[in-house]
């Protein structure tokens, strides 16, 4: 096969035995790139000694360039997750923050995707908590409106963000979309760090509303400008070119490395990040560069003219042609080796180093914890080791109706969600969460050691509908019922049935936090301060979080689909549309005619029918 294999650039992905992509590589000849996989042992790095014990298939896919084989590589790790590949560590849910500028009335909204839709976006952050304090920092300097009702300047009275002046209140016609729209170039110059033009602005604007007498605008005008000042003068002079520079340093864990993002812009510190790069183990810091500049420089909403690095990444030249392809402009990928530059990078490594070394002792802490919660959990339910899987289940419904069930995983006291499933109640009518329980239970543990997916209505959690599923053939260590005495009889008389007496089963009634266990009289009381408690009630929580997510998903979608289905014209693809843009049947029947016109796919007839309808 090796000998077939084409010489041209390309992409290639390493399979197990389950045909699950465990590798994804990139090659300027494929042929002698393979070659090396399965030449002599003695050349395997340590990397490919762990990896190609595992590999049972290859397939590999031909590009016209290097270049384009390092962007299809990229997508198809993001795509895949392979474990031996180093990547960003969950980079597919990173938010940004969205404006919709050809909105008349923009809001500032949280984003997980970037869209090529007209909208500016900026980010990504590495966590929602950082992008949130971004938020309430913007809507503390800038008055836009944060409500999502339709603005039509007819209300009777402002809200009350008006009278905090962390609003210009369209709602009232108190601007007109001309003067809305400069607070909002206002945000969006803030967020690209021109922080001296959004200063310069309102210094007109302060010194314009005092020549016209509107003394009581002009002070809110220089609140406005201290507050900004304020923020400004936080930021830390850190260059003297005046330019835009994001410097990036990096320090190696075991198998993750800590990356540090500083940004600079126009020679000010104006924000920090960290993001974590997993499966670096064996790898070099030159690797570990190159592979998050790819990963989160094709996505990024915004490129800087100059890039500082730690290290120089590997492929320099296709990297830096596929960021300036995404700039539209020269970008400088540099590793500073004196001066100023120099030093800059030496204050990134170091916070690297201090960012790696807390989440090391925080994870230690929370192991040790983890461990005495096990083993209590152990002593006390009587187990014959530490239950490392418990499995958790819980129901959620109104009075019968849409009745989901949920199951969560905690796996060595960590909550994994890949693994969590959701089932949708199908055989069972009317209240009765002993029968839901057990009919949940039936469709999980029926598959046990056949490795089947739920079908038929069944929802996962994580994976795809219809894949083979290993999870249904795991036996847990505990499975943990949400519920009292009467759930736990419900749910033993199931595992009698499929003869899985052998599973440790227990439930905790929430009134007073007991433990119940079959064939025991009294519950079990762990101590009120134990970590054995505190991890029963996380899992059983969780449980209970997730089925009511999946209850109340059902419920919106019903009352949607009852208002909107039968208009005709109005398929999925349409209401999806619709429910994106507006948000809830009141949403669309606020919404003008002519906006709703605008949504894909929608014209101005079938707006009309759906305004008629609601």
């Amino acid at each position: 096969m090796l000998a077939s294999t084409s010489t041209k650039p390309g992409v290639y992905l390493m399979k197990d035995a389950k045909a699950a992509v465990i590798y994804v590589g990139k090659a300027a000849s494929l042929r002698h790139r393979l070659r090396s996989y399965f030449g002599s042992a003695a050349d395997i790095t340590r990397k490919l000694y762990g990896m190609m014990p595992r590999v049972a298939d290859f397939e590999y896919i031909v590009t016209d360039s290097e270049a384009e084989a390092l962007l299809l590589e990229n997508n198809l790790i993001k795509r895949h997750q392979p474990r031996f590949n180093i990547r960003l560590k969950d980079d597919k849910t990173y938010p940004y923050i969205k404006i919709d500028v050809q909105q008349d009335w923009p809001r500032v909204d949280i984003a997980r995707r970037v869209y090529d839709d007209g909208a500016r976006y900026f980010g990504p952050f590495a966590s929602a908590s950082s992008l949130r304090k971004m938020m309430a920092l913007l809507k503390r300097l800038f008055p836009y409106r944060s409500c999502t009702k339709n603005i039509t300047g007819k209300d009777p009275r402002p809200c009350l963000e008006y009278y905090i002046h962390r609003c210009v209140a369209p709602c009232v016609s108190l601007v007109d979309r001309e003067q809305y729209h400069r607070v909002i170039d206002q945000v969006i110059l803030f967020l690209e760090g021109r922080h001296e033009t959004v200063l310069g602005h309102l210094r007109s604007e302060m010194d314009q509303a005092a020549t016209d007498l509107k003394f009581e605008r002009a002070a809110v005008l220089r609140d406005q400008i201290r507050a900004i000042e304020r923020v400004a003068q936080e930021q830390k002079a850190v260059s003297r070119t005046r330019q835009d520079e994001d410097i990036i340093a990096l320090a190696q864990g075991e198998d993750e490395a800590w990356v540090e993002l500083f940004f600079v812009r126009q020679g000010k510190l104006t924000g920090r990040d960290h993001f974590i790069m997993q499966g670096t183990r064996d790898e070099s810091p030159a690797a570990i560069t190159g592979q998050f500049l790819k990963q989160f420089y094709l996505t990024a909403s915004f490129v800087p003219g100059e890039i500082l690095c730690q290290y120089e990444p590997e492929d320099l030249e296709n990297i830096t042609r596929l960021v300036e392809e995404r700039r539209g402009k020269r970008v400088s990928l540099k590793v500073p080796v004196r001066g100023e530059r120099r030093r800059l990078v030496a204050l990134v490594a170091k916070n690297a180093q201090e960012g790696l070394e807390q989440r090391r002792a925080k994870w230690l802490a929370d192991r040790d914890k983890v461990s005495m919660a096990l083993e209590e959990l152990q002593e006390h339910l009587s187990l014959e080791a530490p239950p490392m899987r418990v499995e958790t289940y819980d129901i959620s419904n109104i009075q019968g109706s849409n009745a989901v069930g949920s199951m969560v995983v905690f796996e060595e006291g960590r909550a994994k969600p890949s693994s969590y499933r959701r089932f949708k109640i199908r055989a069972v009518q009317g209240i009765d969460d002993y029968s839901m329980m057990q009919e949940m239970l039936r469709r999980r543990f029926g598959r046990m050691g056949k490795g089947q997916p739920e079908t038929n209505g069944g929802t996962q959690g994580g994976g795809s509908k219809g894949r083979a599923d290993k999870d249904w053939g795991t036996v847990p260590d505990l499975v943990l019922i949400d519920g009292g005495k009467g759930h736990l009889n419900a749910a033993l008389e199931v595992m009698l049935e499929l003869g899985l007496a052998s599973v440790p089963l227990t439930s905790i009634a929430k009134k007073e936090e007991e433990l119940f266990i079959p064939e025991m009289a009294d519950p079990v009381l762990l101590p009120r301060n134990s970590q054995g408690l505190y991890l029963v009630q996380r899992m059983r929580d969780e449980a209970h979080r997730f089925a009511i997510t999946y209850h109340r998903n059902l419920r919106s979608k019903n009352s949607i689909g009852s208002a909107v289905d039968d208009i005709p014209g109005i398929g999925p693809k349409r209401k999806k549309a619709l429910m994106q843009r507006f948000g809830s049947v009141q949403g669309l029947r606020d919404a003008p005619v002519e906006e709703m016109s605008t949504v894909v796919g929608m014209t101005r007839s079938l707006a009309d029918k759906v305004k008629a309808s609601l």
